[in-house]
């Protein structure tokens, strides 16, 4: 009963506006309001901030400012291979494995189109219909910038308007489509012969998502699906493994797509999984 009374009262409030006020407080700096917001977050979620470039939670100009906090150096160490995969964020496996028949697994008894999640967009739909794929779930105290999973460049990048449901396990395992219903930016990849993709998945009161290339992509005055393009407009095109690619303003969902045959997983990579920024999440196919 308790599940079914959150997902109902998620359809009946409005997303957007709740969100967008979400955002808007999130920015203020008045230091008794942030520093209040800080507090309560504090003690609800218990971030570990030992990793944080400035520890000290109050020492942020607003309450955004400290939940998209950068890490000190060093914190996220990668694996000397250029073949390992990392995980672009911290966070917890949803789902991981092949893409059947076009199909990602959302949770039990719920699946969606790779064609969905990217909105149809070809050649790149097709690219990984027969692929690979992993979800990670970003909890609020997790930490929220989101890096590149191996060196490749951007070749192309959009926006796709949605809702803003939840994207716990429970709204995952009650709302049809999740992740292809909520509002999204996508990002493709190309490294030597290589593509793959990288989906930034909205949420409820994570209607702001930013990239390094394009700044603060949502929210949008006008939802409709947007070409971002692929120009060196604030950060080159090409990033190395493990640099910073985007981040989300309250926590969300990653999605990446790899073609078939081009990678592996590593073993551990199983539902309920956590996973730290920089950590080997899989490795490429020898001549990838």
């Amino acid at each position: 009963m308790k599940d079914r009374l959150f997902i109902a009262l998620q359809y009946l409030i409005p997303q957007h506006g709740l969100s967008r006020l979400v955002r808007w407080a999130t920015r203020l700096t008045h230091p008794a309001f942030k520093n209040g917001l800080i507090r309560y977050f504090m003690r609800a979620f218990r971030p570990d901030l030992s990793d944080a470039a400035n520890p000290d939670p109050y020492g942020y100009a607003s309450f955004n400012e400290f939940f998209t906090r950068a890490l000190r150096s060093g914190a996220r160490p990668l694996d000397p291979s250029e073949a390992i995969i990392v995980s672009p964020v911290d966070g917890t496996v949803s789902e991981c494995g092949p893409i059947v028949a076009g199909k990602l697994i959302q949770a039990k008894g719920h699946d969606y189109s790779v064609a969905e999640l990217l909105g149809g967009a070809a050649p790149w739909s097709s690219e990984f219909e027969a692929g690979e794929f992993a979800t990670i779930y970003l909890a609020p105290y997790n930490y929220h910038r989101i890096h590149m999973a191996i060196a490749a460049t951007l070749r192309e990048a959009w926006y796709l308007p949605g809702q803003l449901f939840s994207v716990n396990q429970t709204t995952a395992r009650h709302v049809p489509r999740l992740f292809a219903r909520n509002e999204r930016i996508v990002c493709c990849f190309e490294n030597a012969q290589l593509r793959h993709a990288l989906v930034m998945v909205g949420a409820l009161n994570v209607g702001s998502m930013d990239t390094v290339w394009h700044g603060e992509v949502a929210p949008q005055a006008r939802r409709m699906p947007t070409r971002l393009g692929a120009a060196p407009l604030h950060a080159p095109l090409t990033l190395a493994r493990g640099a910073e690619l985007g981040r989300f303003n309250m926590g969300s969902t990653v999605i990446l797509l790899f073609p078939r045959d081009q990678m592996s997983w590593s073993p551990s990579m199983w539902p309920g999984r956590i996973l730290r920024m920089g950590e080997a999440i899989g490795r490429l196919a020898p001549g990838s």
